[in-house]
């Protein structure tokens, strides 16, 4: 379902407070200012908030929310490049001079998120220092993120980069528990339904994750981090190129 930024429901005042650890890491005067310009909305499950060769109109920082960002083929194949919660935010390209979105992205899990007009952003990133060095980090942790999933993908196994990408949508949401069909696995993963299947079943036959209609519950995480590919190791929050870099 294609449903465009405008749509969303503002739920609190543009002054509202934000669970969004990127904006929480500027100096406080900074954060004040950037929240003045930002309003609060709700994102609903499945919302496409971007697509590819379409203008970025706002900037989003999610804040109990999760945003799936997913490259597309030939306006049907997809596979997932990263996903944004609370640690990050979408749209960063247009400060960088890109006002064009690259990748879709998808609302992975409804929830809040602060929003700003991208031509407000880019003017506040040119000023402000604090957020140009947190925005440069951040979208340098974000690529080289998104090329290990891209490595992940060609070389590893499909129960190991399931297992990574449940790992990772659990650090994300801070949640054993979570909701996740097996149609938006197969698109993010870049696999048929029934990979999924086979992949989801023999992980809960080995009694590491309880999968049913889509609720998914991680059982035993040392195990299922020990089925995963390393390239978890690498992108969860203290690894080498994980988000916990951003807030040094």
């Amino acid at each position: 379902m294609n449903i465009s930024p405008e749509t969303n429901y503002t739920v609190r005042s543009p002054a509202a407070a934000t669970g969004n650890r990127l904006l929480a890491s500027l100096p406080e005067a900074d954060l004040r200012h950037i929240q003045s310009l930002c309003e609060v909305v709700q994102v609903e499950l499945g919302e496409q908030l971007y697509e590819p060769g379409q203008t970025i109109q706002y900037i989003y920082f999610p804040d109990d929310s999760l945003i799936s960002l997913l490259a597309v083929a030939e306006g049907r194949m997809t596979l997932e490049v990263g996903s944004v919660g609370r640690e990050g935010m979408i749209g960063s390209s247009v400060a960088l001079g890109h006002e064009v979105a690259q990748v879709r992205a998808v609302v992975q899990r409804a929830g809040l998120a602060s929003r700003i007009d991208s031509a407000d952003f880019c003017g506040e990133f040119r000023r402000m220092e604090s957020l140009q060095r947190l925005l440069y980090r951040y979208t340098d942790t974000l690529l080289a993120q998104a090329i290990q999933i891209a490595v992940c993908s060609r070389f590893h196994v499909l129960e190991a980069r399931l297992a990574r990408s449940l790992l990772i949508t659990r650090d994300r949401l801070q949640s054993e528990q979570f909701h996740l069909t097996h149609e938006f696995l197969a698109h993010a993963l870049g696999v048929r339904r029934v990979g999924v299947t086979k992949a989801a079943s023999a992980l809960q036959a080995q009694g590491l994750i309880s999968y049913s209609r889509g609720n998914i519950e991680i059982l035993d995480s040392a195990g299922l981090e020990a089925v995963s590919c390393r390239c978890y190791e690498l992108v969860k929050d203290t690894g080498s190129i994980g988000m916990g870099s951003v807030f040094l």
